[in-house]
């Protein structure tokens, strides 16, 4: 145990112990010198069990954080080694933990629960991006310590682990903690992975918002009221599929769970019965149509026959009407008669949702997606829902979810929501039936994702939380090949100003990662080429095409100005002026 007031390793001051473990005690120090504090995690050797384990976890825990930077994570800085026992010398985090909240205050507002659990999907996602992946496993409210400015920070990585893909069998040892350790945690059920965390979390969550934890109970059943132990009902779904036994049936993603959680609303009871209403109301005018239409036509043929003549005459329908919300409620129907098929939804997203506007503007609307996700979302038969019918056919299911990570990404609510891209945007970058020119933008469409949450940001060493060079590397690899004919001219010019844009506003950053200038330069050139060689003149006449044109005709004259202007500056730096 170390004392107050003494000196460790010549620089950091023990000004009190703050915290104590089960194998350790944790401490507040102060380098003097520097007036900063830290936290000191000292692990004795002696009384402590295995040590060899001990420590090794420990060093474990150590080379996992050093190397890891996120604003929810605390930083390694020292590691001693002591006679008699091992200090790490890390960030200092003011504020409490959850656990400590949850016993002084009881169960947390739902709204606040959800705000925590989108931010801890956030840190596990960006765990599970690394390369292997590192599966935390441990999630619980005593290892998330709540800061005064209404963040989370995560701690304690003694049973976190990098994912190996090709281990057969169950995991070795048996670690986690009883009430939140999904079932594989235990022994005799596989592998932990990215799913494991998702349980996890589920469980942490239901906890802080109920009041207690899950040891003793199951989500995977009702357990009073509509939403259970009074959460809304949509949060209730949310936690019931984190916790089930089966991997399979959870959220495959960090980012699929916190796209649930930032539309749990959507979920709740009363969504569910208008939809169903909606729903109803149009079925029930659908079928007295059908049969007022057919009443003189006698006998038609088999079902299968006539749901296809029916799903092609709402596909002519449709792409006939010339008001909006008619052509919606067209491709609805054809949607649900054929939910296997892409092209109803690939016609919806693309000739309704995205329809380029005259001022070049492209918005898919908060309305449009909610719309459409209700289509996807909703149980047709045997329990599947439309999703679940047209994911069997995987060349569809590819091919819509490349369209729509395309939509999410550039044109959600105007500005495109990068983080909701991501679920499809995977899925593209994965198929085995995309042409490969799609699935490589899809991979590095993905990857440009994640750099846009961190574009910017320091961590607290004064580091950039990203590589421009990749970043660069990226992009520009989004343009090679001619894009319009590729894919579509909307997408190419999409991609085109992306680039541009980038280069003006960021054209210093490239600069500083090691991108040569001519390099830049050359890029921009290539893409003035594409403009005037890989667009044809029906292109242009397409409503809000050519002024899309003008908006990168006019970034490329500002990123090619800020080209020069750099120029210019390094050449006066070297003539010394």
């Amino acid at each position: 145990m170390l004392e107050t007031g003494c000196i460790i390793d010549g620089k950091y001051k023990i000004l009190a112990q703050i915290g104590r473990g089960g194998m350790s005690l944790v401490y507040l120090a102060i380098n003097e010198k520097a007036n900063k504090t830290w936290a000191i995690k000292e692990v004795r050797r002696d009384g402590a069990g295995d040590e060899e384990m001990v420590k090794s976890r420990l060093l474990a825990e150590t080379e996992l954080l050093k190397r890891l930077r996120n604003p929810h994570l605390p930083r390694i800085v020292d590691v001693i080694d002591r006679e008699g026992s091992l200090l790490i010398v890390m960030d200092y985090i003011e504020g409490n933990s959850l656990e400590t909240l949850l016993a002084e205050e009881g169960p947390q507002p739902q709204e606040q629960v959800i705000s925590w659990g989108k931010q801890l999907c956030e840190v596990l996602g960006y765990l599970h991006r690394q390369n292997p992946p590192i599966i935390y496993r441990d999630m619980k409210p005593s290892n998330v310590m709540l800061q005064s400015d209404g963040t989370v920070m995560l701690i304690d990585f003694g049973t976190a682990r990098e994912q190996r893909e090709q281990a057969a069998g169950d995991d070795t040892v048996c670690l986690g903690t009883p009430g939140y350790a999904a079932p594989e945690q235990w022994g005799g059920c596989g592998q932990t992975d990215a799913r494991t965390d998702i349980y996890c979390l589920g469980a942490a969550l239901y906890h802080l918002a109920a009041g207690q934890n899950l040891l003793g109970l199951s989500c995977e059943a009702d357990a009073g009221g509509e939403g259970g132990f009074g959460l809304s009902p949509g949060l209730w779904a949310i936690l019931r599929k984190c916790t089930r036994k089966d991997p399979k049936e959870r959220y495959q993603s960090c980012e699929e769970l916190l796209y649930a959680l930032e539309h749990y609303e959507e979920m709740d009871s009363w969504y569910r019965r208008k939809q169903k209403i909606r729903a109803g109301v149009f079925f029930t005018v659908f079928l007295l149509a059908l049969i007022f239409g057919f009443s003189g036509w006698g006998a038609y043929g088999k079902e299968q026959k006539l749901a296809a003549d029916t799903w092609q005459a709402w596909m002519e329908r449709a792409a006939a009407e010339t008001d909006r919300e008619a052509q919606i409620a067209s491709y609805g129907q054809a949607i649900r008669l054929e939910p296997g098929k892409a092209q109803g939804y690939l016609e919806l997203l693309g000739r309704v949702f995205l329809a380029v506007e005259e001022d070049g503007r492209v918005c898919f609307s908060k309305e449009d997606e909610r719309y459409l996700r209700g289509l996807f979302q909703t149980e047709v038969s045997g329990g599947k829902t439309r999703e679940m019918v047209l994911k069997e056919n995987p060349e569809e299911y590819d091919l819509v979810s490349y369209r729509l990570g395309l939509a999410y990404y550039y044109d959600y609510e105007g500005e495109g929501k990068k983080p909701y891209a991501l679920k499809w945007l995977l899925t593209a970058a994965e198929s085995e039936t995309l042409p490969e020119e799609c699935r490589e933008r899809a991979r590095r469409l993905g990857a440009i994702a994640g750099y846009y949450a961190r574009l910017g940001v320091m961590d607290k060493a004064g580091d950039l939380q990203i590589s421009y060079l990749d970043y660069w590397r990226d992009l520009k690899g989004l343009t090679e090949g001619n894009v319009a004919e590729l894919d579509n001219p909307v997408t190419a010019l999409r991609i085109y100003r992306e680039l541009a844009g980038q280069v003006a506003g960021r054209g210093g950053e490239f600069r500083k990662a090691g991108i040569p200038q001519k390099e830049i330069e050359e890029k921009l050139r290539e893409i003035r080429e594409h403009l005037e060689g890989d667009f044809t003149k029906k292109d242009w006449e397409q409503p809000g095409l050519w002024q899309m044109r003008l908006e990168v005709e006019g970034l490329l004259q500002e990123a090619a100005r800020q080209t020069a202007a750099a120029n210019e500056y390094e050449k006066l730096s070297r003539e010394g002026v």
